[in-house]
């Protein structure tokens, strides 16, 4: 598997054994901000197979669960008596170059959010031959999957989210534009003109008001420092902000991740790892369990 789904909860700091072999602090305690989210095992509900065509990548056949988890009907419609031996006797035909799988989020078993709808993705499969990819898929096709079986500690990955909306804003909030002078007649929040005379329409170039947050972004190179089972390892006096408690499956990643808490964190394997190559998982001593309330 090459990506996974978590929840983000909260921020905390903690204490690790500074790893970078070059750094003035190299194996000696420091202290880091971490992000804590909350990654509950997910479903393997289909298995999708693809072909490169001169347009792109296109669909040639998937093959789905027999038994599917009920709540997944709030998301699409489910068959009630599909024929997954059939699905795979016309898989086993099919000319393909590239396997994934469909995956779906369970947030019913995370206390935080106040949904059973869950979240449905398509994940790639990667590694080996053509053949083992697909037989790897066959493998867990209708059973549970956890992160670790996607990753560990120690390891880089990139994180998409969508960023905390703020709604319209205007062009200094927006693009931090500088305020006019007092003098300036009944505005200064504003910029000072629309550009120039020609070409007779305002280039896009020009900073104005407008949406500014709840935008998909993605951050490259994050750090796993520490993945556990028990989450009140990591879940601070009084739950984190607007979340609660954690009790399942949990990850630290070292730095801040885009969004608020509760909202959908989509991990992958690094595109472009710049990271060091650790030769074990990141030695963390210390978690902070301290209240943010009030923080």
């Amino acid at each position: 598997m090459q990506g996974f789904a978590g929840y983000k909860a909260g921020m905390t700091h903690a204490f690790i054994v500074d790893f970078r072999s070059k750094s003035t602090t190299a194996g000696q305690e420091v202290q880091v901000p971490v992000t804590v989210l909350e990654v509950p095992p997910m479903k393997v509900c289909g298995v999708r197979f693809y072909s490169n065509s001169p347009y792109g990548r296109k669909a040639v056949g998937e093959v789905w669960s027999a038994k599917l988890d009920k709540h997944l009907s709030r998301k699409l419609p489910v068959p009630k008596n599909y024929d997954e031996k059939a699905g795979w006797g016309k898989a086993e035909k099919l000319e393909y170059e590239d396997v994934r799988i469909l995956v779906h989020t369970q947030p019913v078993l995370v206390s935080g959010l106040p949904k059973k709808k869950p979240e449905l993705m398509e994940i790639r499969v990667g590694g080996g031959t053509l053949e083992g990819r697909k037989e790897y898929a066959k493998g867990i096709l209708g059973k549970t999957v956890t992160i670790r079986d996607f990753t560990n500690e120690g390891a880089m990955v990139d994180v998409s989210s969508i960023t905390k909306g703020k709604g319209w804003q205007g062009v200094t909030k927006r693009w931090g534009t500088k305020l006019l002078m007092h003098k300036n007649s009944k505005h200064r929040r504003l910029i000072g003109n629309l550009g120039p005379k020609r070409p007779g329409l305002v280039r896009h170039t020009v900073p104005q008001g407008g949406q500014i947050g709840f935008h998909q972004r993605t951050e490259l190179n994050k750090r796993i420092l520490k993945i556990g089972d028990k989450g009140e390892e990591v879940t601070p006096k009084g739950g984190f902000l607007n979340y609660g408690e954690i009790r399942g499956n949990y990850m630290l990643l070292h730095g801040s991740v885009p969004g608020p808490s509760k909202r959908l964190v989509r991990l992958r394997e690094p595109v472009r790892d710049t990271g060091i190559k650790l030769p074990e998982a990141p030695q963390v001593t210390f978690v902070s369990l301290e209240s943010k309330q009030g923080a």
